[in-house]
């Protein structure tokens, strides 16, 4: 599975766009997209949301990756990461669940 960096970078290469162009229409400068390709920066939601739309890509496609992203920066250094994430995962579906009944 991809980062959002990397999906970003795969998506900018396919359509062969140069940083430049990407970044012009994102409004940002060239270096700060590099650094969100490379995993060195990272988005605003808002951000993701406009290169939903400049790529032409379902929205929740890439909004998956930058929740997925922001999670695993949270826990990557955490000795008990992927154990944290197990039990937020049911706390989750108790949450979710509630919430479907309301």
């Amino acid at each position: 599975m991809l980062s959002l960096g990397e999906t970003i970078r795969k998506l900018r290469e396919e359509k062969e766009l140069p940083l430049r162009t990407v970044a012009a229409y994102l409004d940002i400068d060239q270096a700060i997209l590099s650094k969100i390709e490379r995993g060195l920066r990272k988005p605003s939601r808002d951000l993701v949301t406009k290169l939903a739309a400049y790529f032409n890509v379902p929205e929740k496609e890439l909004m998956l990756a930058f929740l997925a992203d922001k999670v695993l920066y949270e826990v990557a250094d955490e000795e008990m990461g992927l154990e944290a994430l197990k039990v937020a995962e049911e706390k989750l579906k108790i949450y979710v669940a509630k919430n479907e009944k309301q």
